[in-house]
This record gives C-alpha cells, sequence and structure tokens, in this order.
C-alpha cells in the first residue's frame, strides 16, 4: 500500500479571508433523496443478510424526486398532487432460486423512512414512489460475488476517490450545530426542510437560513412572524457556541409578510411543490458541503456498504483525517484522500495521501510514520466498517458516529 504523508501548506481555511459553509437539512429535497437511497440499500442489505446470510451485490444510488403541487394555508392547506420519487440503480433480483422483492422492499422502506422523519408529511397520500431497480450487470455481479469465493478478500467495484478533513472550522461546527438545533421535538410549526448557508468575512459570521413552517400548525401571520423569530433565536444561540462570537442570522429572507408572502407549507418540505431533488447534489459524507475544502462529486447514498469505495472511502477517509489530528501531538489538520483502483482489494488503495499542517515541516516528517501507522490500522479495519453502516443512515448520521 502506498502511504504518502506531505506538509499541508497554504492558508488554513479559518484563516482565509472567506469562507462559506452549507448544510441541507433531513427534509430538503435533495437530502431526502440521499436518506431515501440510503434506506433502500440498508432495507436491501438487512433483506439479503437474514435471508442469505450476506449482503448481495446492489447499488440503489439514483434517486430523483419531482416537487408535487400544493396548497398552503393557516391552519389548513392541500396538497394537489403528490410528491414523485423515481428510485433507480441496480440490485439482486434473484440468488439461488429465489426471488427477492426488491420492489415491495424498496418501496417499504421509502415509506417507512418518511413516516418517521416527516412529522406533517402523509407517507401513503402525498407521495408517490416508482421502483425503476433493475438487476446489475453480469461483470460486476461476477466481481461482488469473488469475495465470497474461499480466501478472496473484499474488491472494490469501482475506481473512485474518497476525501475526509479535520477538525472541523468554527464555522463549519456552526452550521451543523444550527441545522441540529432546529430539529428538537415540540415545535410542530417548524418543517423538517432547512438550509443554513454560513458565511465568514474576515472576524464576522453570518447565517442565513431557509426553513420551511407548517401552516397547519399556524393560526396567521402573526404567529408565522414569532414562529420565525424562536427559529433566529435558536439558530443564534447554537451558533454562538460554536463561533465563541455572536454571528448575523436572518431567516426566510424572501419573505415578504406586507404581501402575504411567507415560507409556508403543507407537508413541511418545499419537495411538495417549489423544489425538486436528487441524489449526491447535497451533503457531502461528513454532513457538510465546503467548497473551500477537499471534496469529491461522488455520491455515498444508495451505495452498497460491501464494496462500493464511493461510500467506504469517503467515510473511512474521514475517520482517518480525525484520529490523526486527535491522536499525533502538533497535528492541527488533516486531509486525507484515497483512490481505490476496480478488483484490487479494499483494504489496499492504490494511494493515500495525507496531508498534515503542524508548526513546520520538519514535525510532518517527524509524525509521518505515526500517521501511516494511523491509516493503515483504520484500512485494516474496513471489514468491520461495513457491519456499523448496516446500523446507520449516512444522509442523516454522520462519519463521526460510526
Amino acid at each position: 500500500m502506498n502511504v504518502v504523508v506531505s506538509d499541508l501548506d497554504g492558508t488554513p481555511a479559518a484563516a482565509q479571508p472567506v469562507e462559506i459553509v452549507e448544510r441541507k437539512g433531513g427534509g430538503h429535497p435533495d437530502t431526502l433523496c440521499d436518506a431515501l437511497a440510503e434506506e433502500v440499500s440498508l432495507a436491501l442489505s438487512r433483506f439479503y443478510r437474514a435471508r442469505f446470510g450476506f449482503v448481495l451485490h446492489h447499488n440503489v444510488d439514483k434517486v430523483l424526486l419531482r416537487g408535487g403541487a400544493a396548497r398552503p394555508a393557516f391552519l389548513g392547506g392541500e396538497v394537489d398532487e403528490p410528491i414523485e420519487l423515481y428510485l433507480a440503480g441496480r440490485a439482486t433480483h434473484e440468488y439461488r432460486g429465489v426471488t427477492i422483492p426488491v420492489e415491495q422492499l424498496a418501496i417499504e422502506a421509502c415509506r417507512s423512512w418518511l413516516s418517521a422523519n416527516m412529522h406533517a408529511l402523509d407517507a401513503e397520500r402525498h407521495v408517490r414512489v416508482h421502483c425503476l431497480v433493475r438487476p446489475g450487470s453480469s461483470d460486476l455481479v461476477e466481481l461482488f460475488e469473488r469475495q465470497r469465493r474461499e480466501g478472496a478478500p473484499r474488491l472494490a467495484n469501482d475506481t473512485s476517490m474518497g476525501v475526509g478533513f479535520a477538525p472541523l472550522t468554527p464555522l463549519e461546527r456552526a452550521v451543523l450545530a444550527a441545522e441540529e438545533s432546529l430539529r428538537e421535538p415540540g415545535a410542530p410549526e417548524r418543517g423538517e426542510d432547512v438550509k443554513v448557508m454560513g458565511v465568514r468575512v474576515g472576524a464576522r459570521s453570518s447565517l442565513t437560513v431557509a426553513c420551511a413552517f407548517v401552516g397547519g400548525h399556524l393560526r396567521d401571520l402573526d404567529a408565522y412572524l414569532a414562529a420565525r423569530a424562536r427559529t433566529a433565536d435558536r439558530v443564534h444561540a447554537a451558533a454562538t457556541a460554536a463561533l465563541g462570537a455572536e454571528p448575523a442570522v436572518e431567516v426566510n429572507t424572501a419573505d415578504d409578510p406586507a404581501a402575504g408572502s411567507v415560507y409556508l407549507t403543507v407537508t413541511g418540505t418545499s419537495a411538495e411543490a417549489g423544489d425538486d431533488g436528487q441524489t449526491g447534489r447535497g451533503n457531502r459524507a461528513n454532513g457538510l458541503i465546503t467548497p473551500a475544502r477537499p471534496m469529491t462529486i461522488e455520491s455515498f447514498a444508495g451505495k452498497n456498504p460491501i464494496t462500493h469505495v464511493g461510500k467506504l472511502y469517503n467515510v473511512a477517509a474521514t475517520r482517518i483525517a480525525e484520529a490523526i489530528v486527535a491522536d499525533i501531538d502538533g497535528a492541527r489538520e488533516a486531509h486525507v484522500l484515497l483512490v481505490s483502483r476496480i478488483g484490487t482489494p479494499i483494504e489496499e488503495p492504490q494511494i493515500v495521501h495525507v496531508r498534515l499542517r503542524a508548526e513546520s515541516p520538519a514535525r510532518v516528517a517527524e509524525v509521518a510514520p505515526r500517521a501511516t501507522e494511523i491509516t493503515r490500522h483504520h484500512l485494516a479495519d474496513m471489514g468491520a466498517l461495513w457491519e456499523r453502516l448496516l446500523s446507520h443512515n449516512l444522509a442523516t448520521d454522520r462519519p463521526g458516529s460510526l
């Protein structure tokens, strides 16, 4: 395995003159697509394992959400046309003479997740699910099957990359904390469709929040404005704690209360009428969108947790970066890039590039053996990582929770 450790030069993200960080909450149409792709993969993985003792080939990583049509109103509102979900990808439909109910599993997984996570959305009436998942190509299925031959390692089913970094900047922590602060129970007037955009210019930070409100839980415009103010206060408190300084906070800046135009929904998500969604367009595997940081456009959602490096390497790279910063004295920042080669063991990427920031290049060279050791340890643990992934939806659970 080729592990290269080098000096991370340049200005740290937190010290650059401008920093931009975004997070899309659980009810955002793009996050919905990621979460549902993950749920379908998890449902298939658990069925395969329970029925056959192992997870069969699948990648259900293409979900498209077509927004519906709705008429929100205070103390009411109606959904006139449901949200349309199109699930695409590949999965094993038959094995050893047993037919796998892929469509049933996929649809049930979507409805179950929506019912559990979207309090104002009726998963039966407000959503139509179309399962377009087909059997996998013979060459990739054969590659997947090869791992179960006696003595065969797990083989990467793609040539791809994964990227991770640590630690988070104060603004990154603030954006995460802001969105998480809006999930608390007891506020049914607030929908799950939240987006937080954090911008720092010099020492001054601002957070712009889009938050869908549920008209059925608000009596009138005054109630809406009061709920919006409470939302701004919660975001301000959470972000201040993370930043160590007070940011400017604005919520639903497109509102025009004088004209009666406010961000009101029936279901708590803009997918009911105003927005469409797609897998891979939202948060990266660490839960953030960070253009000033190393990122990959590889979508993790819906990829199988056994051999697809598009999922495994993004999680592993993040965990390696976090471990290096936590375990090595003087390691101030780490960027990790893993690159696979299709058909080779997952635990043996063709290249691992670890970039370290320390007080000097000499210190980086001094700790490089320890960074390599930590990297090798985490790669050797990849065989256990997929087990943990079977109990986590990466669209809502970040790698640090694994």
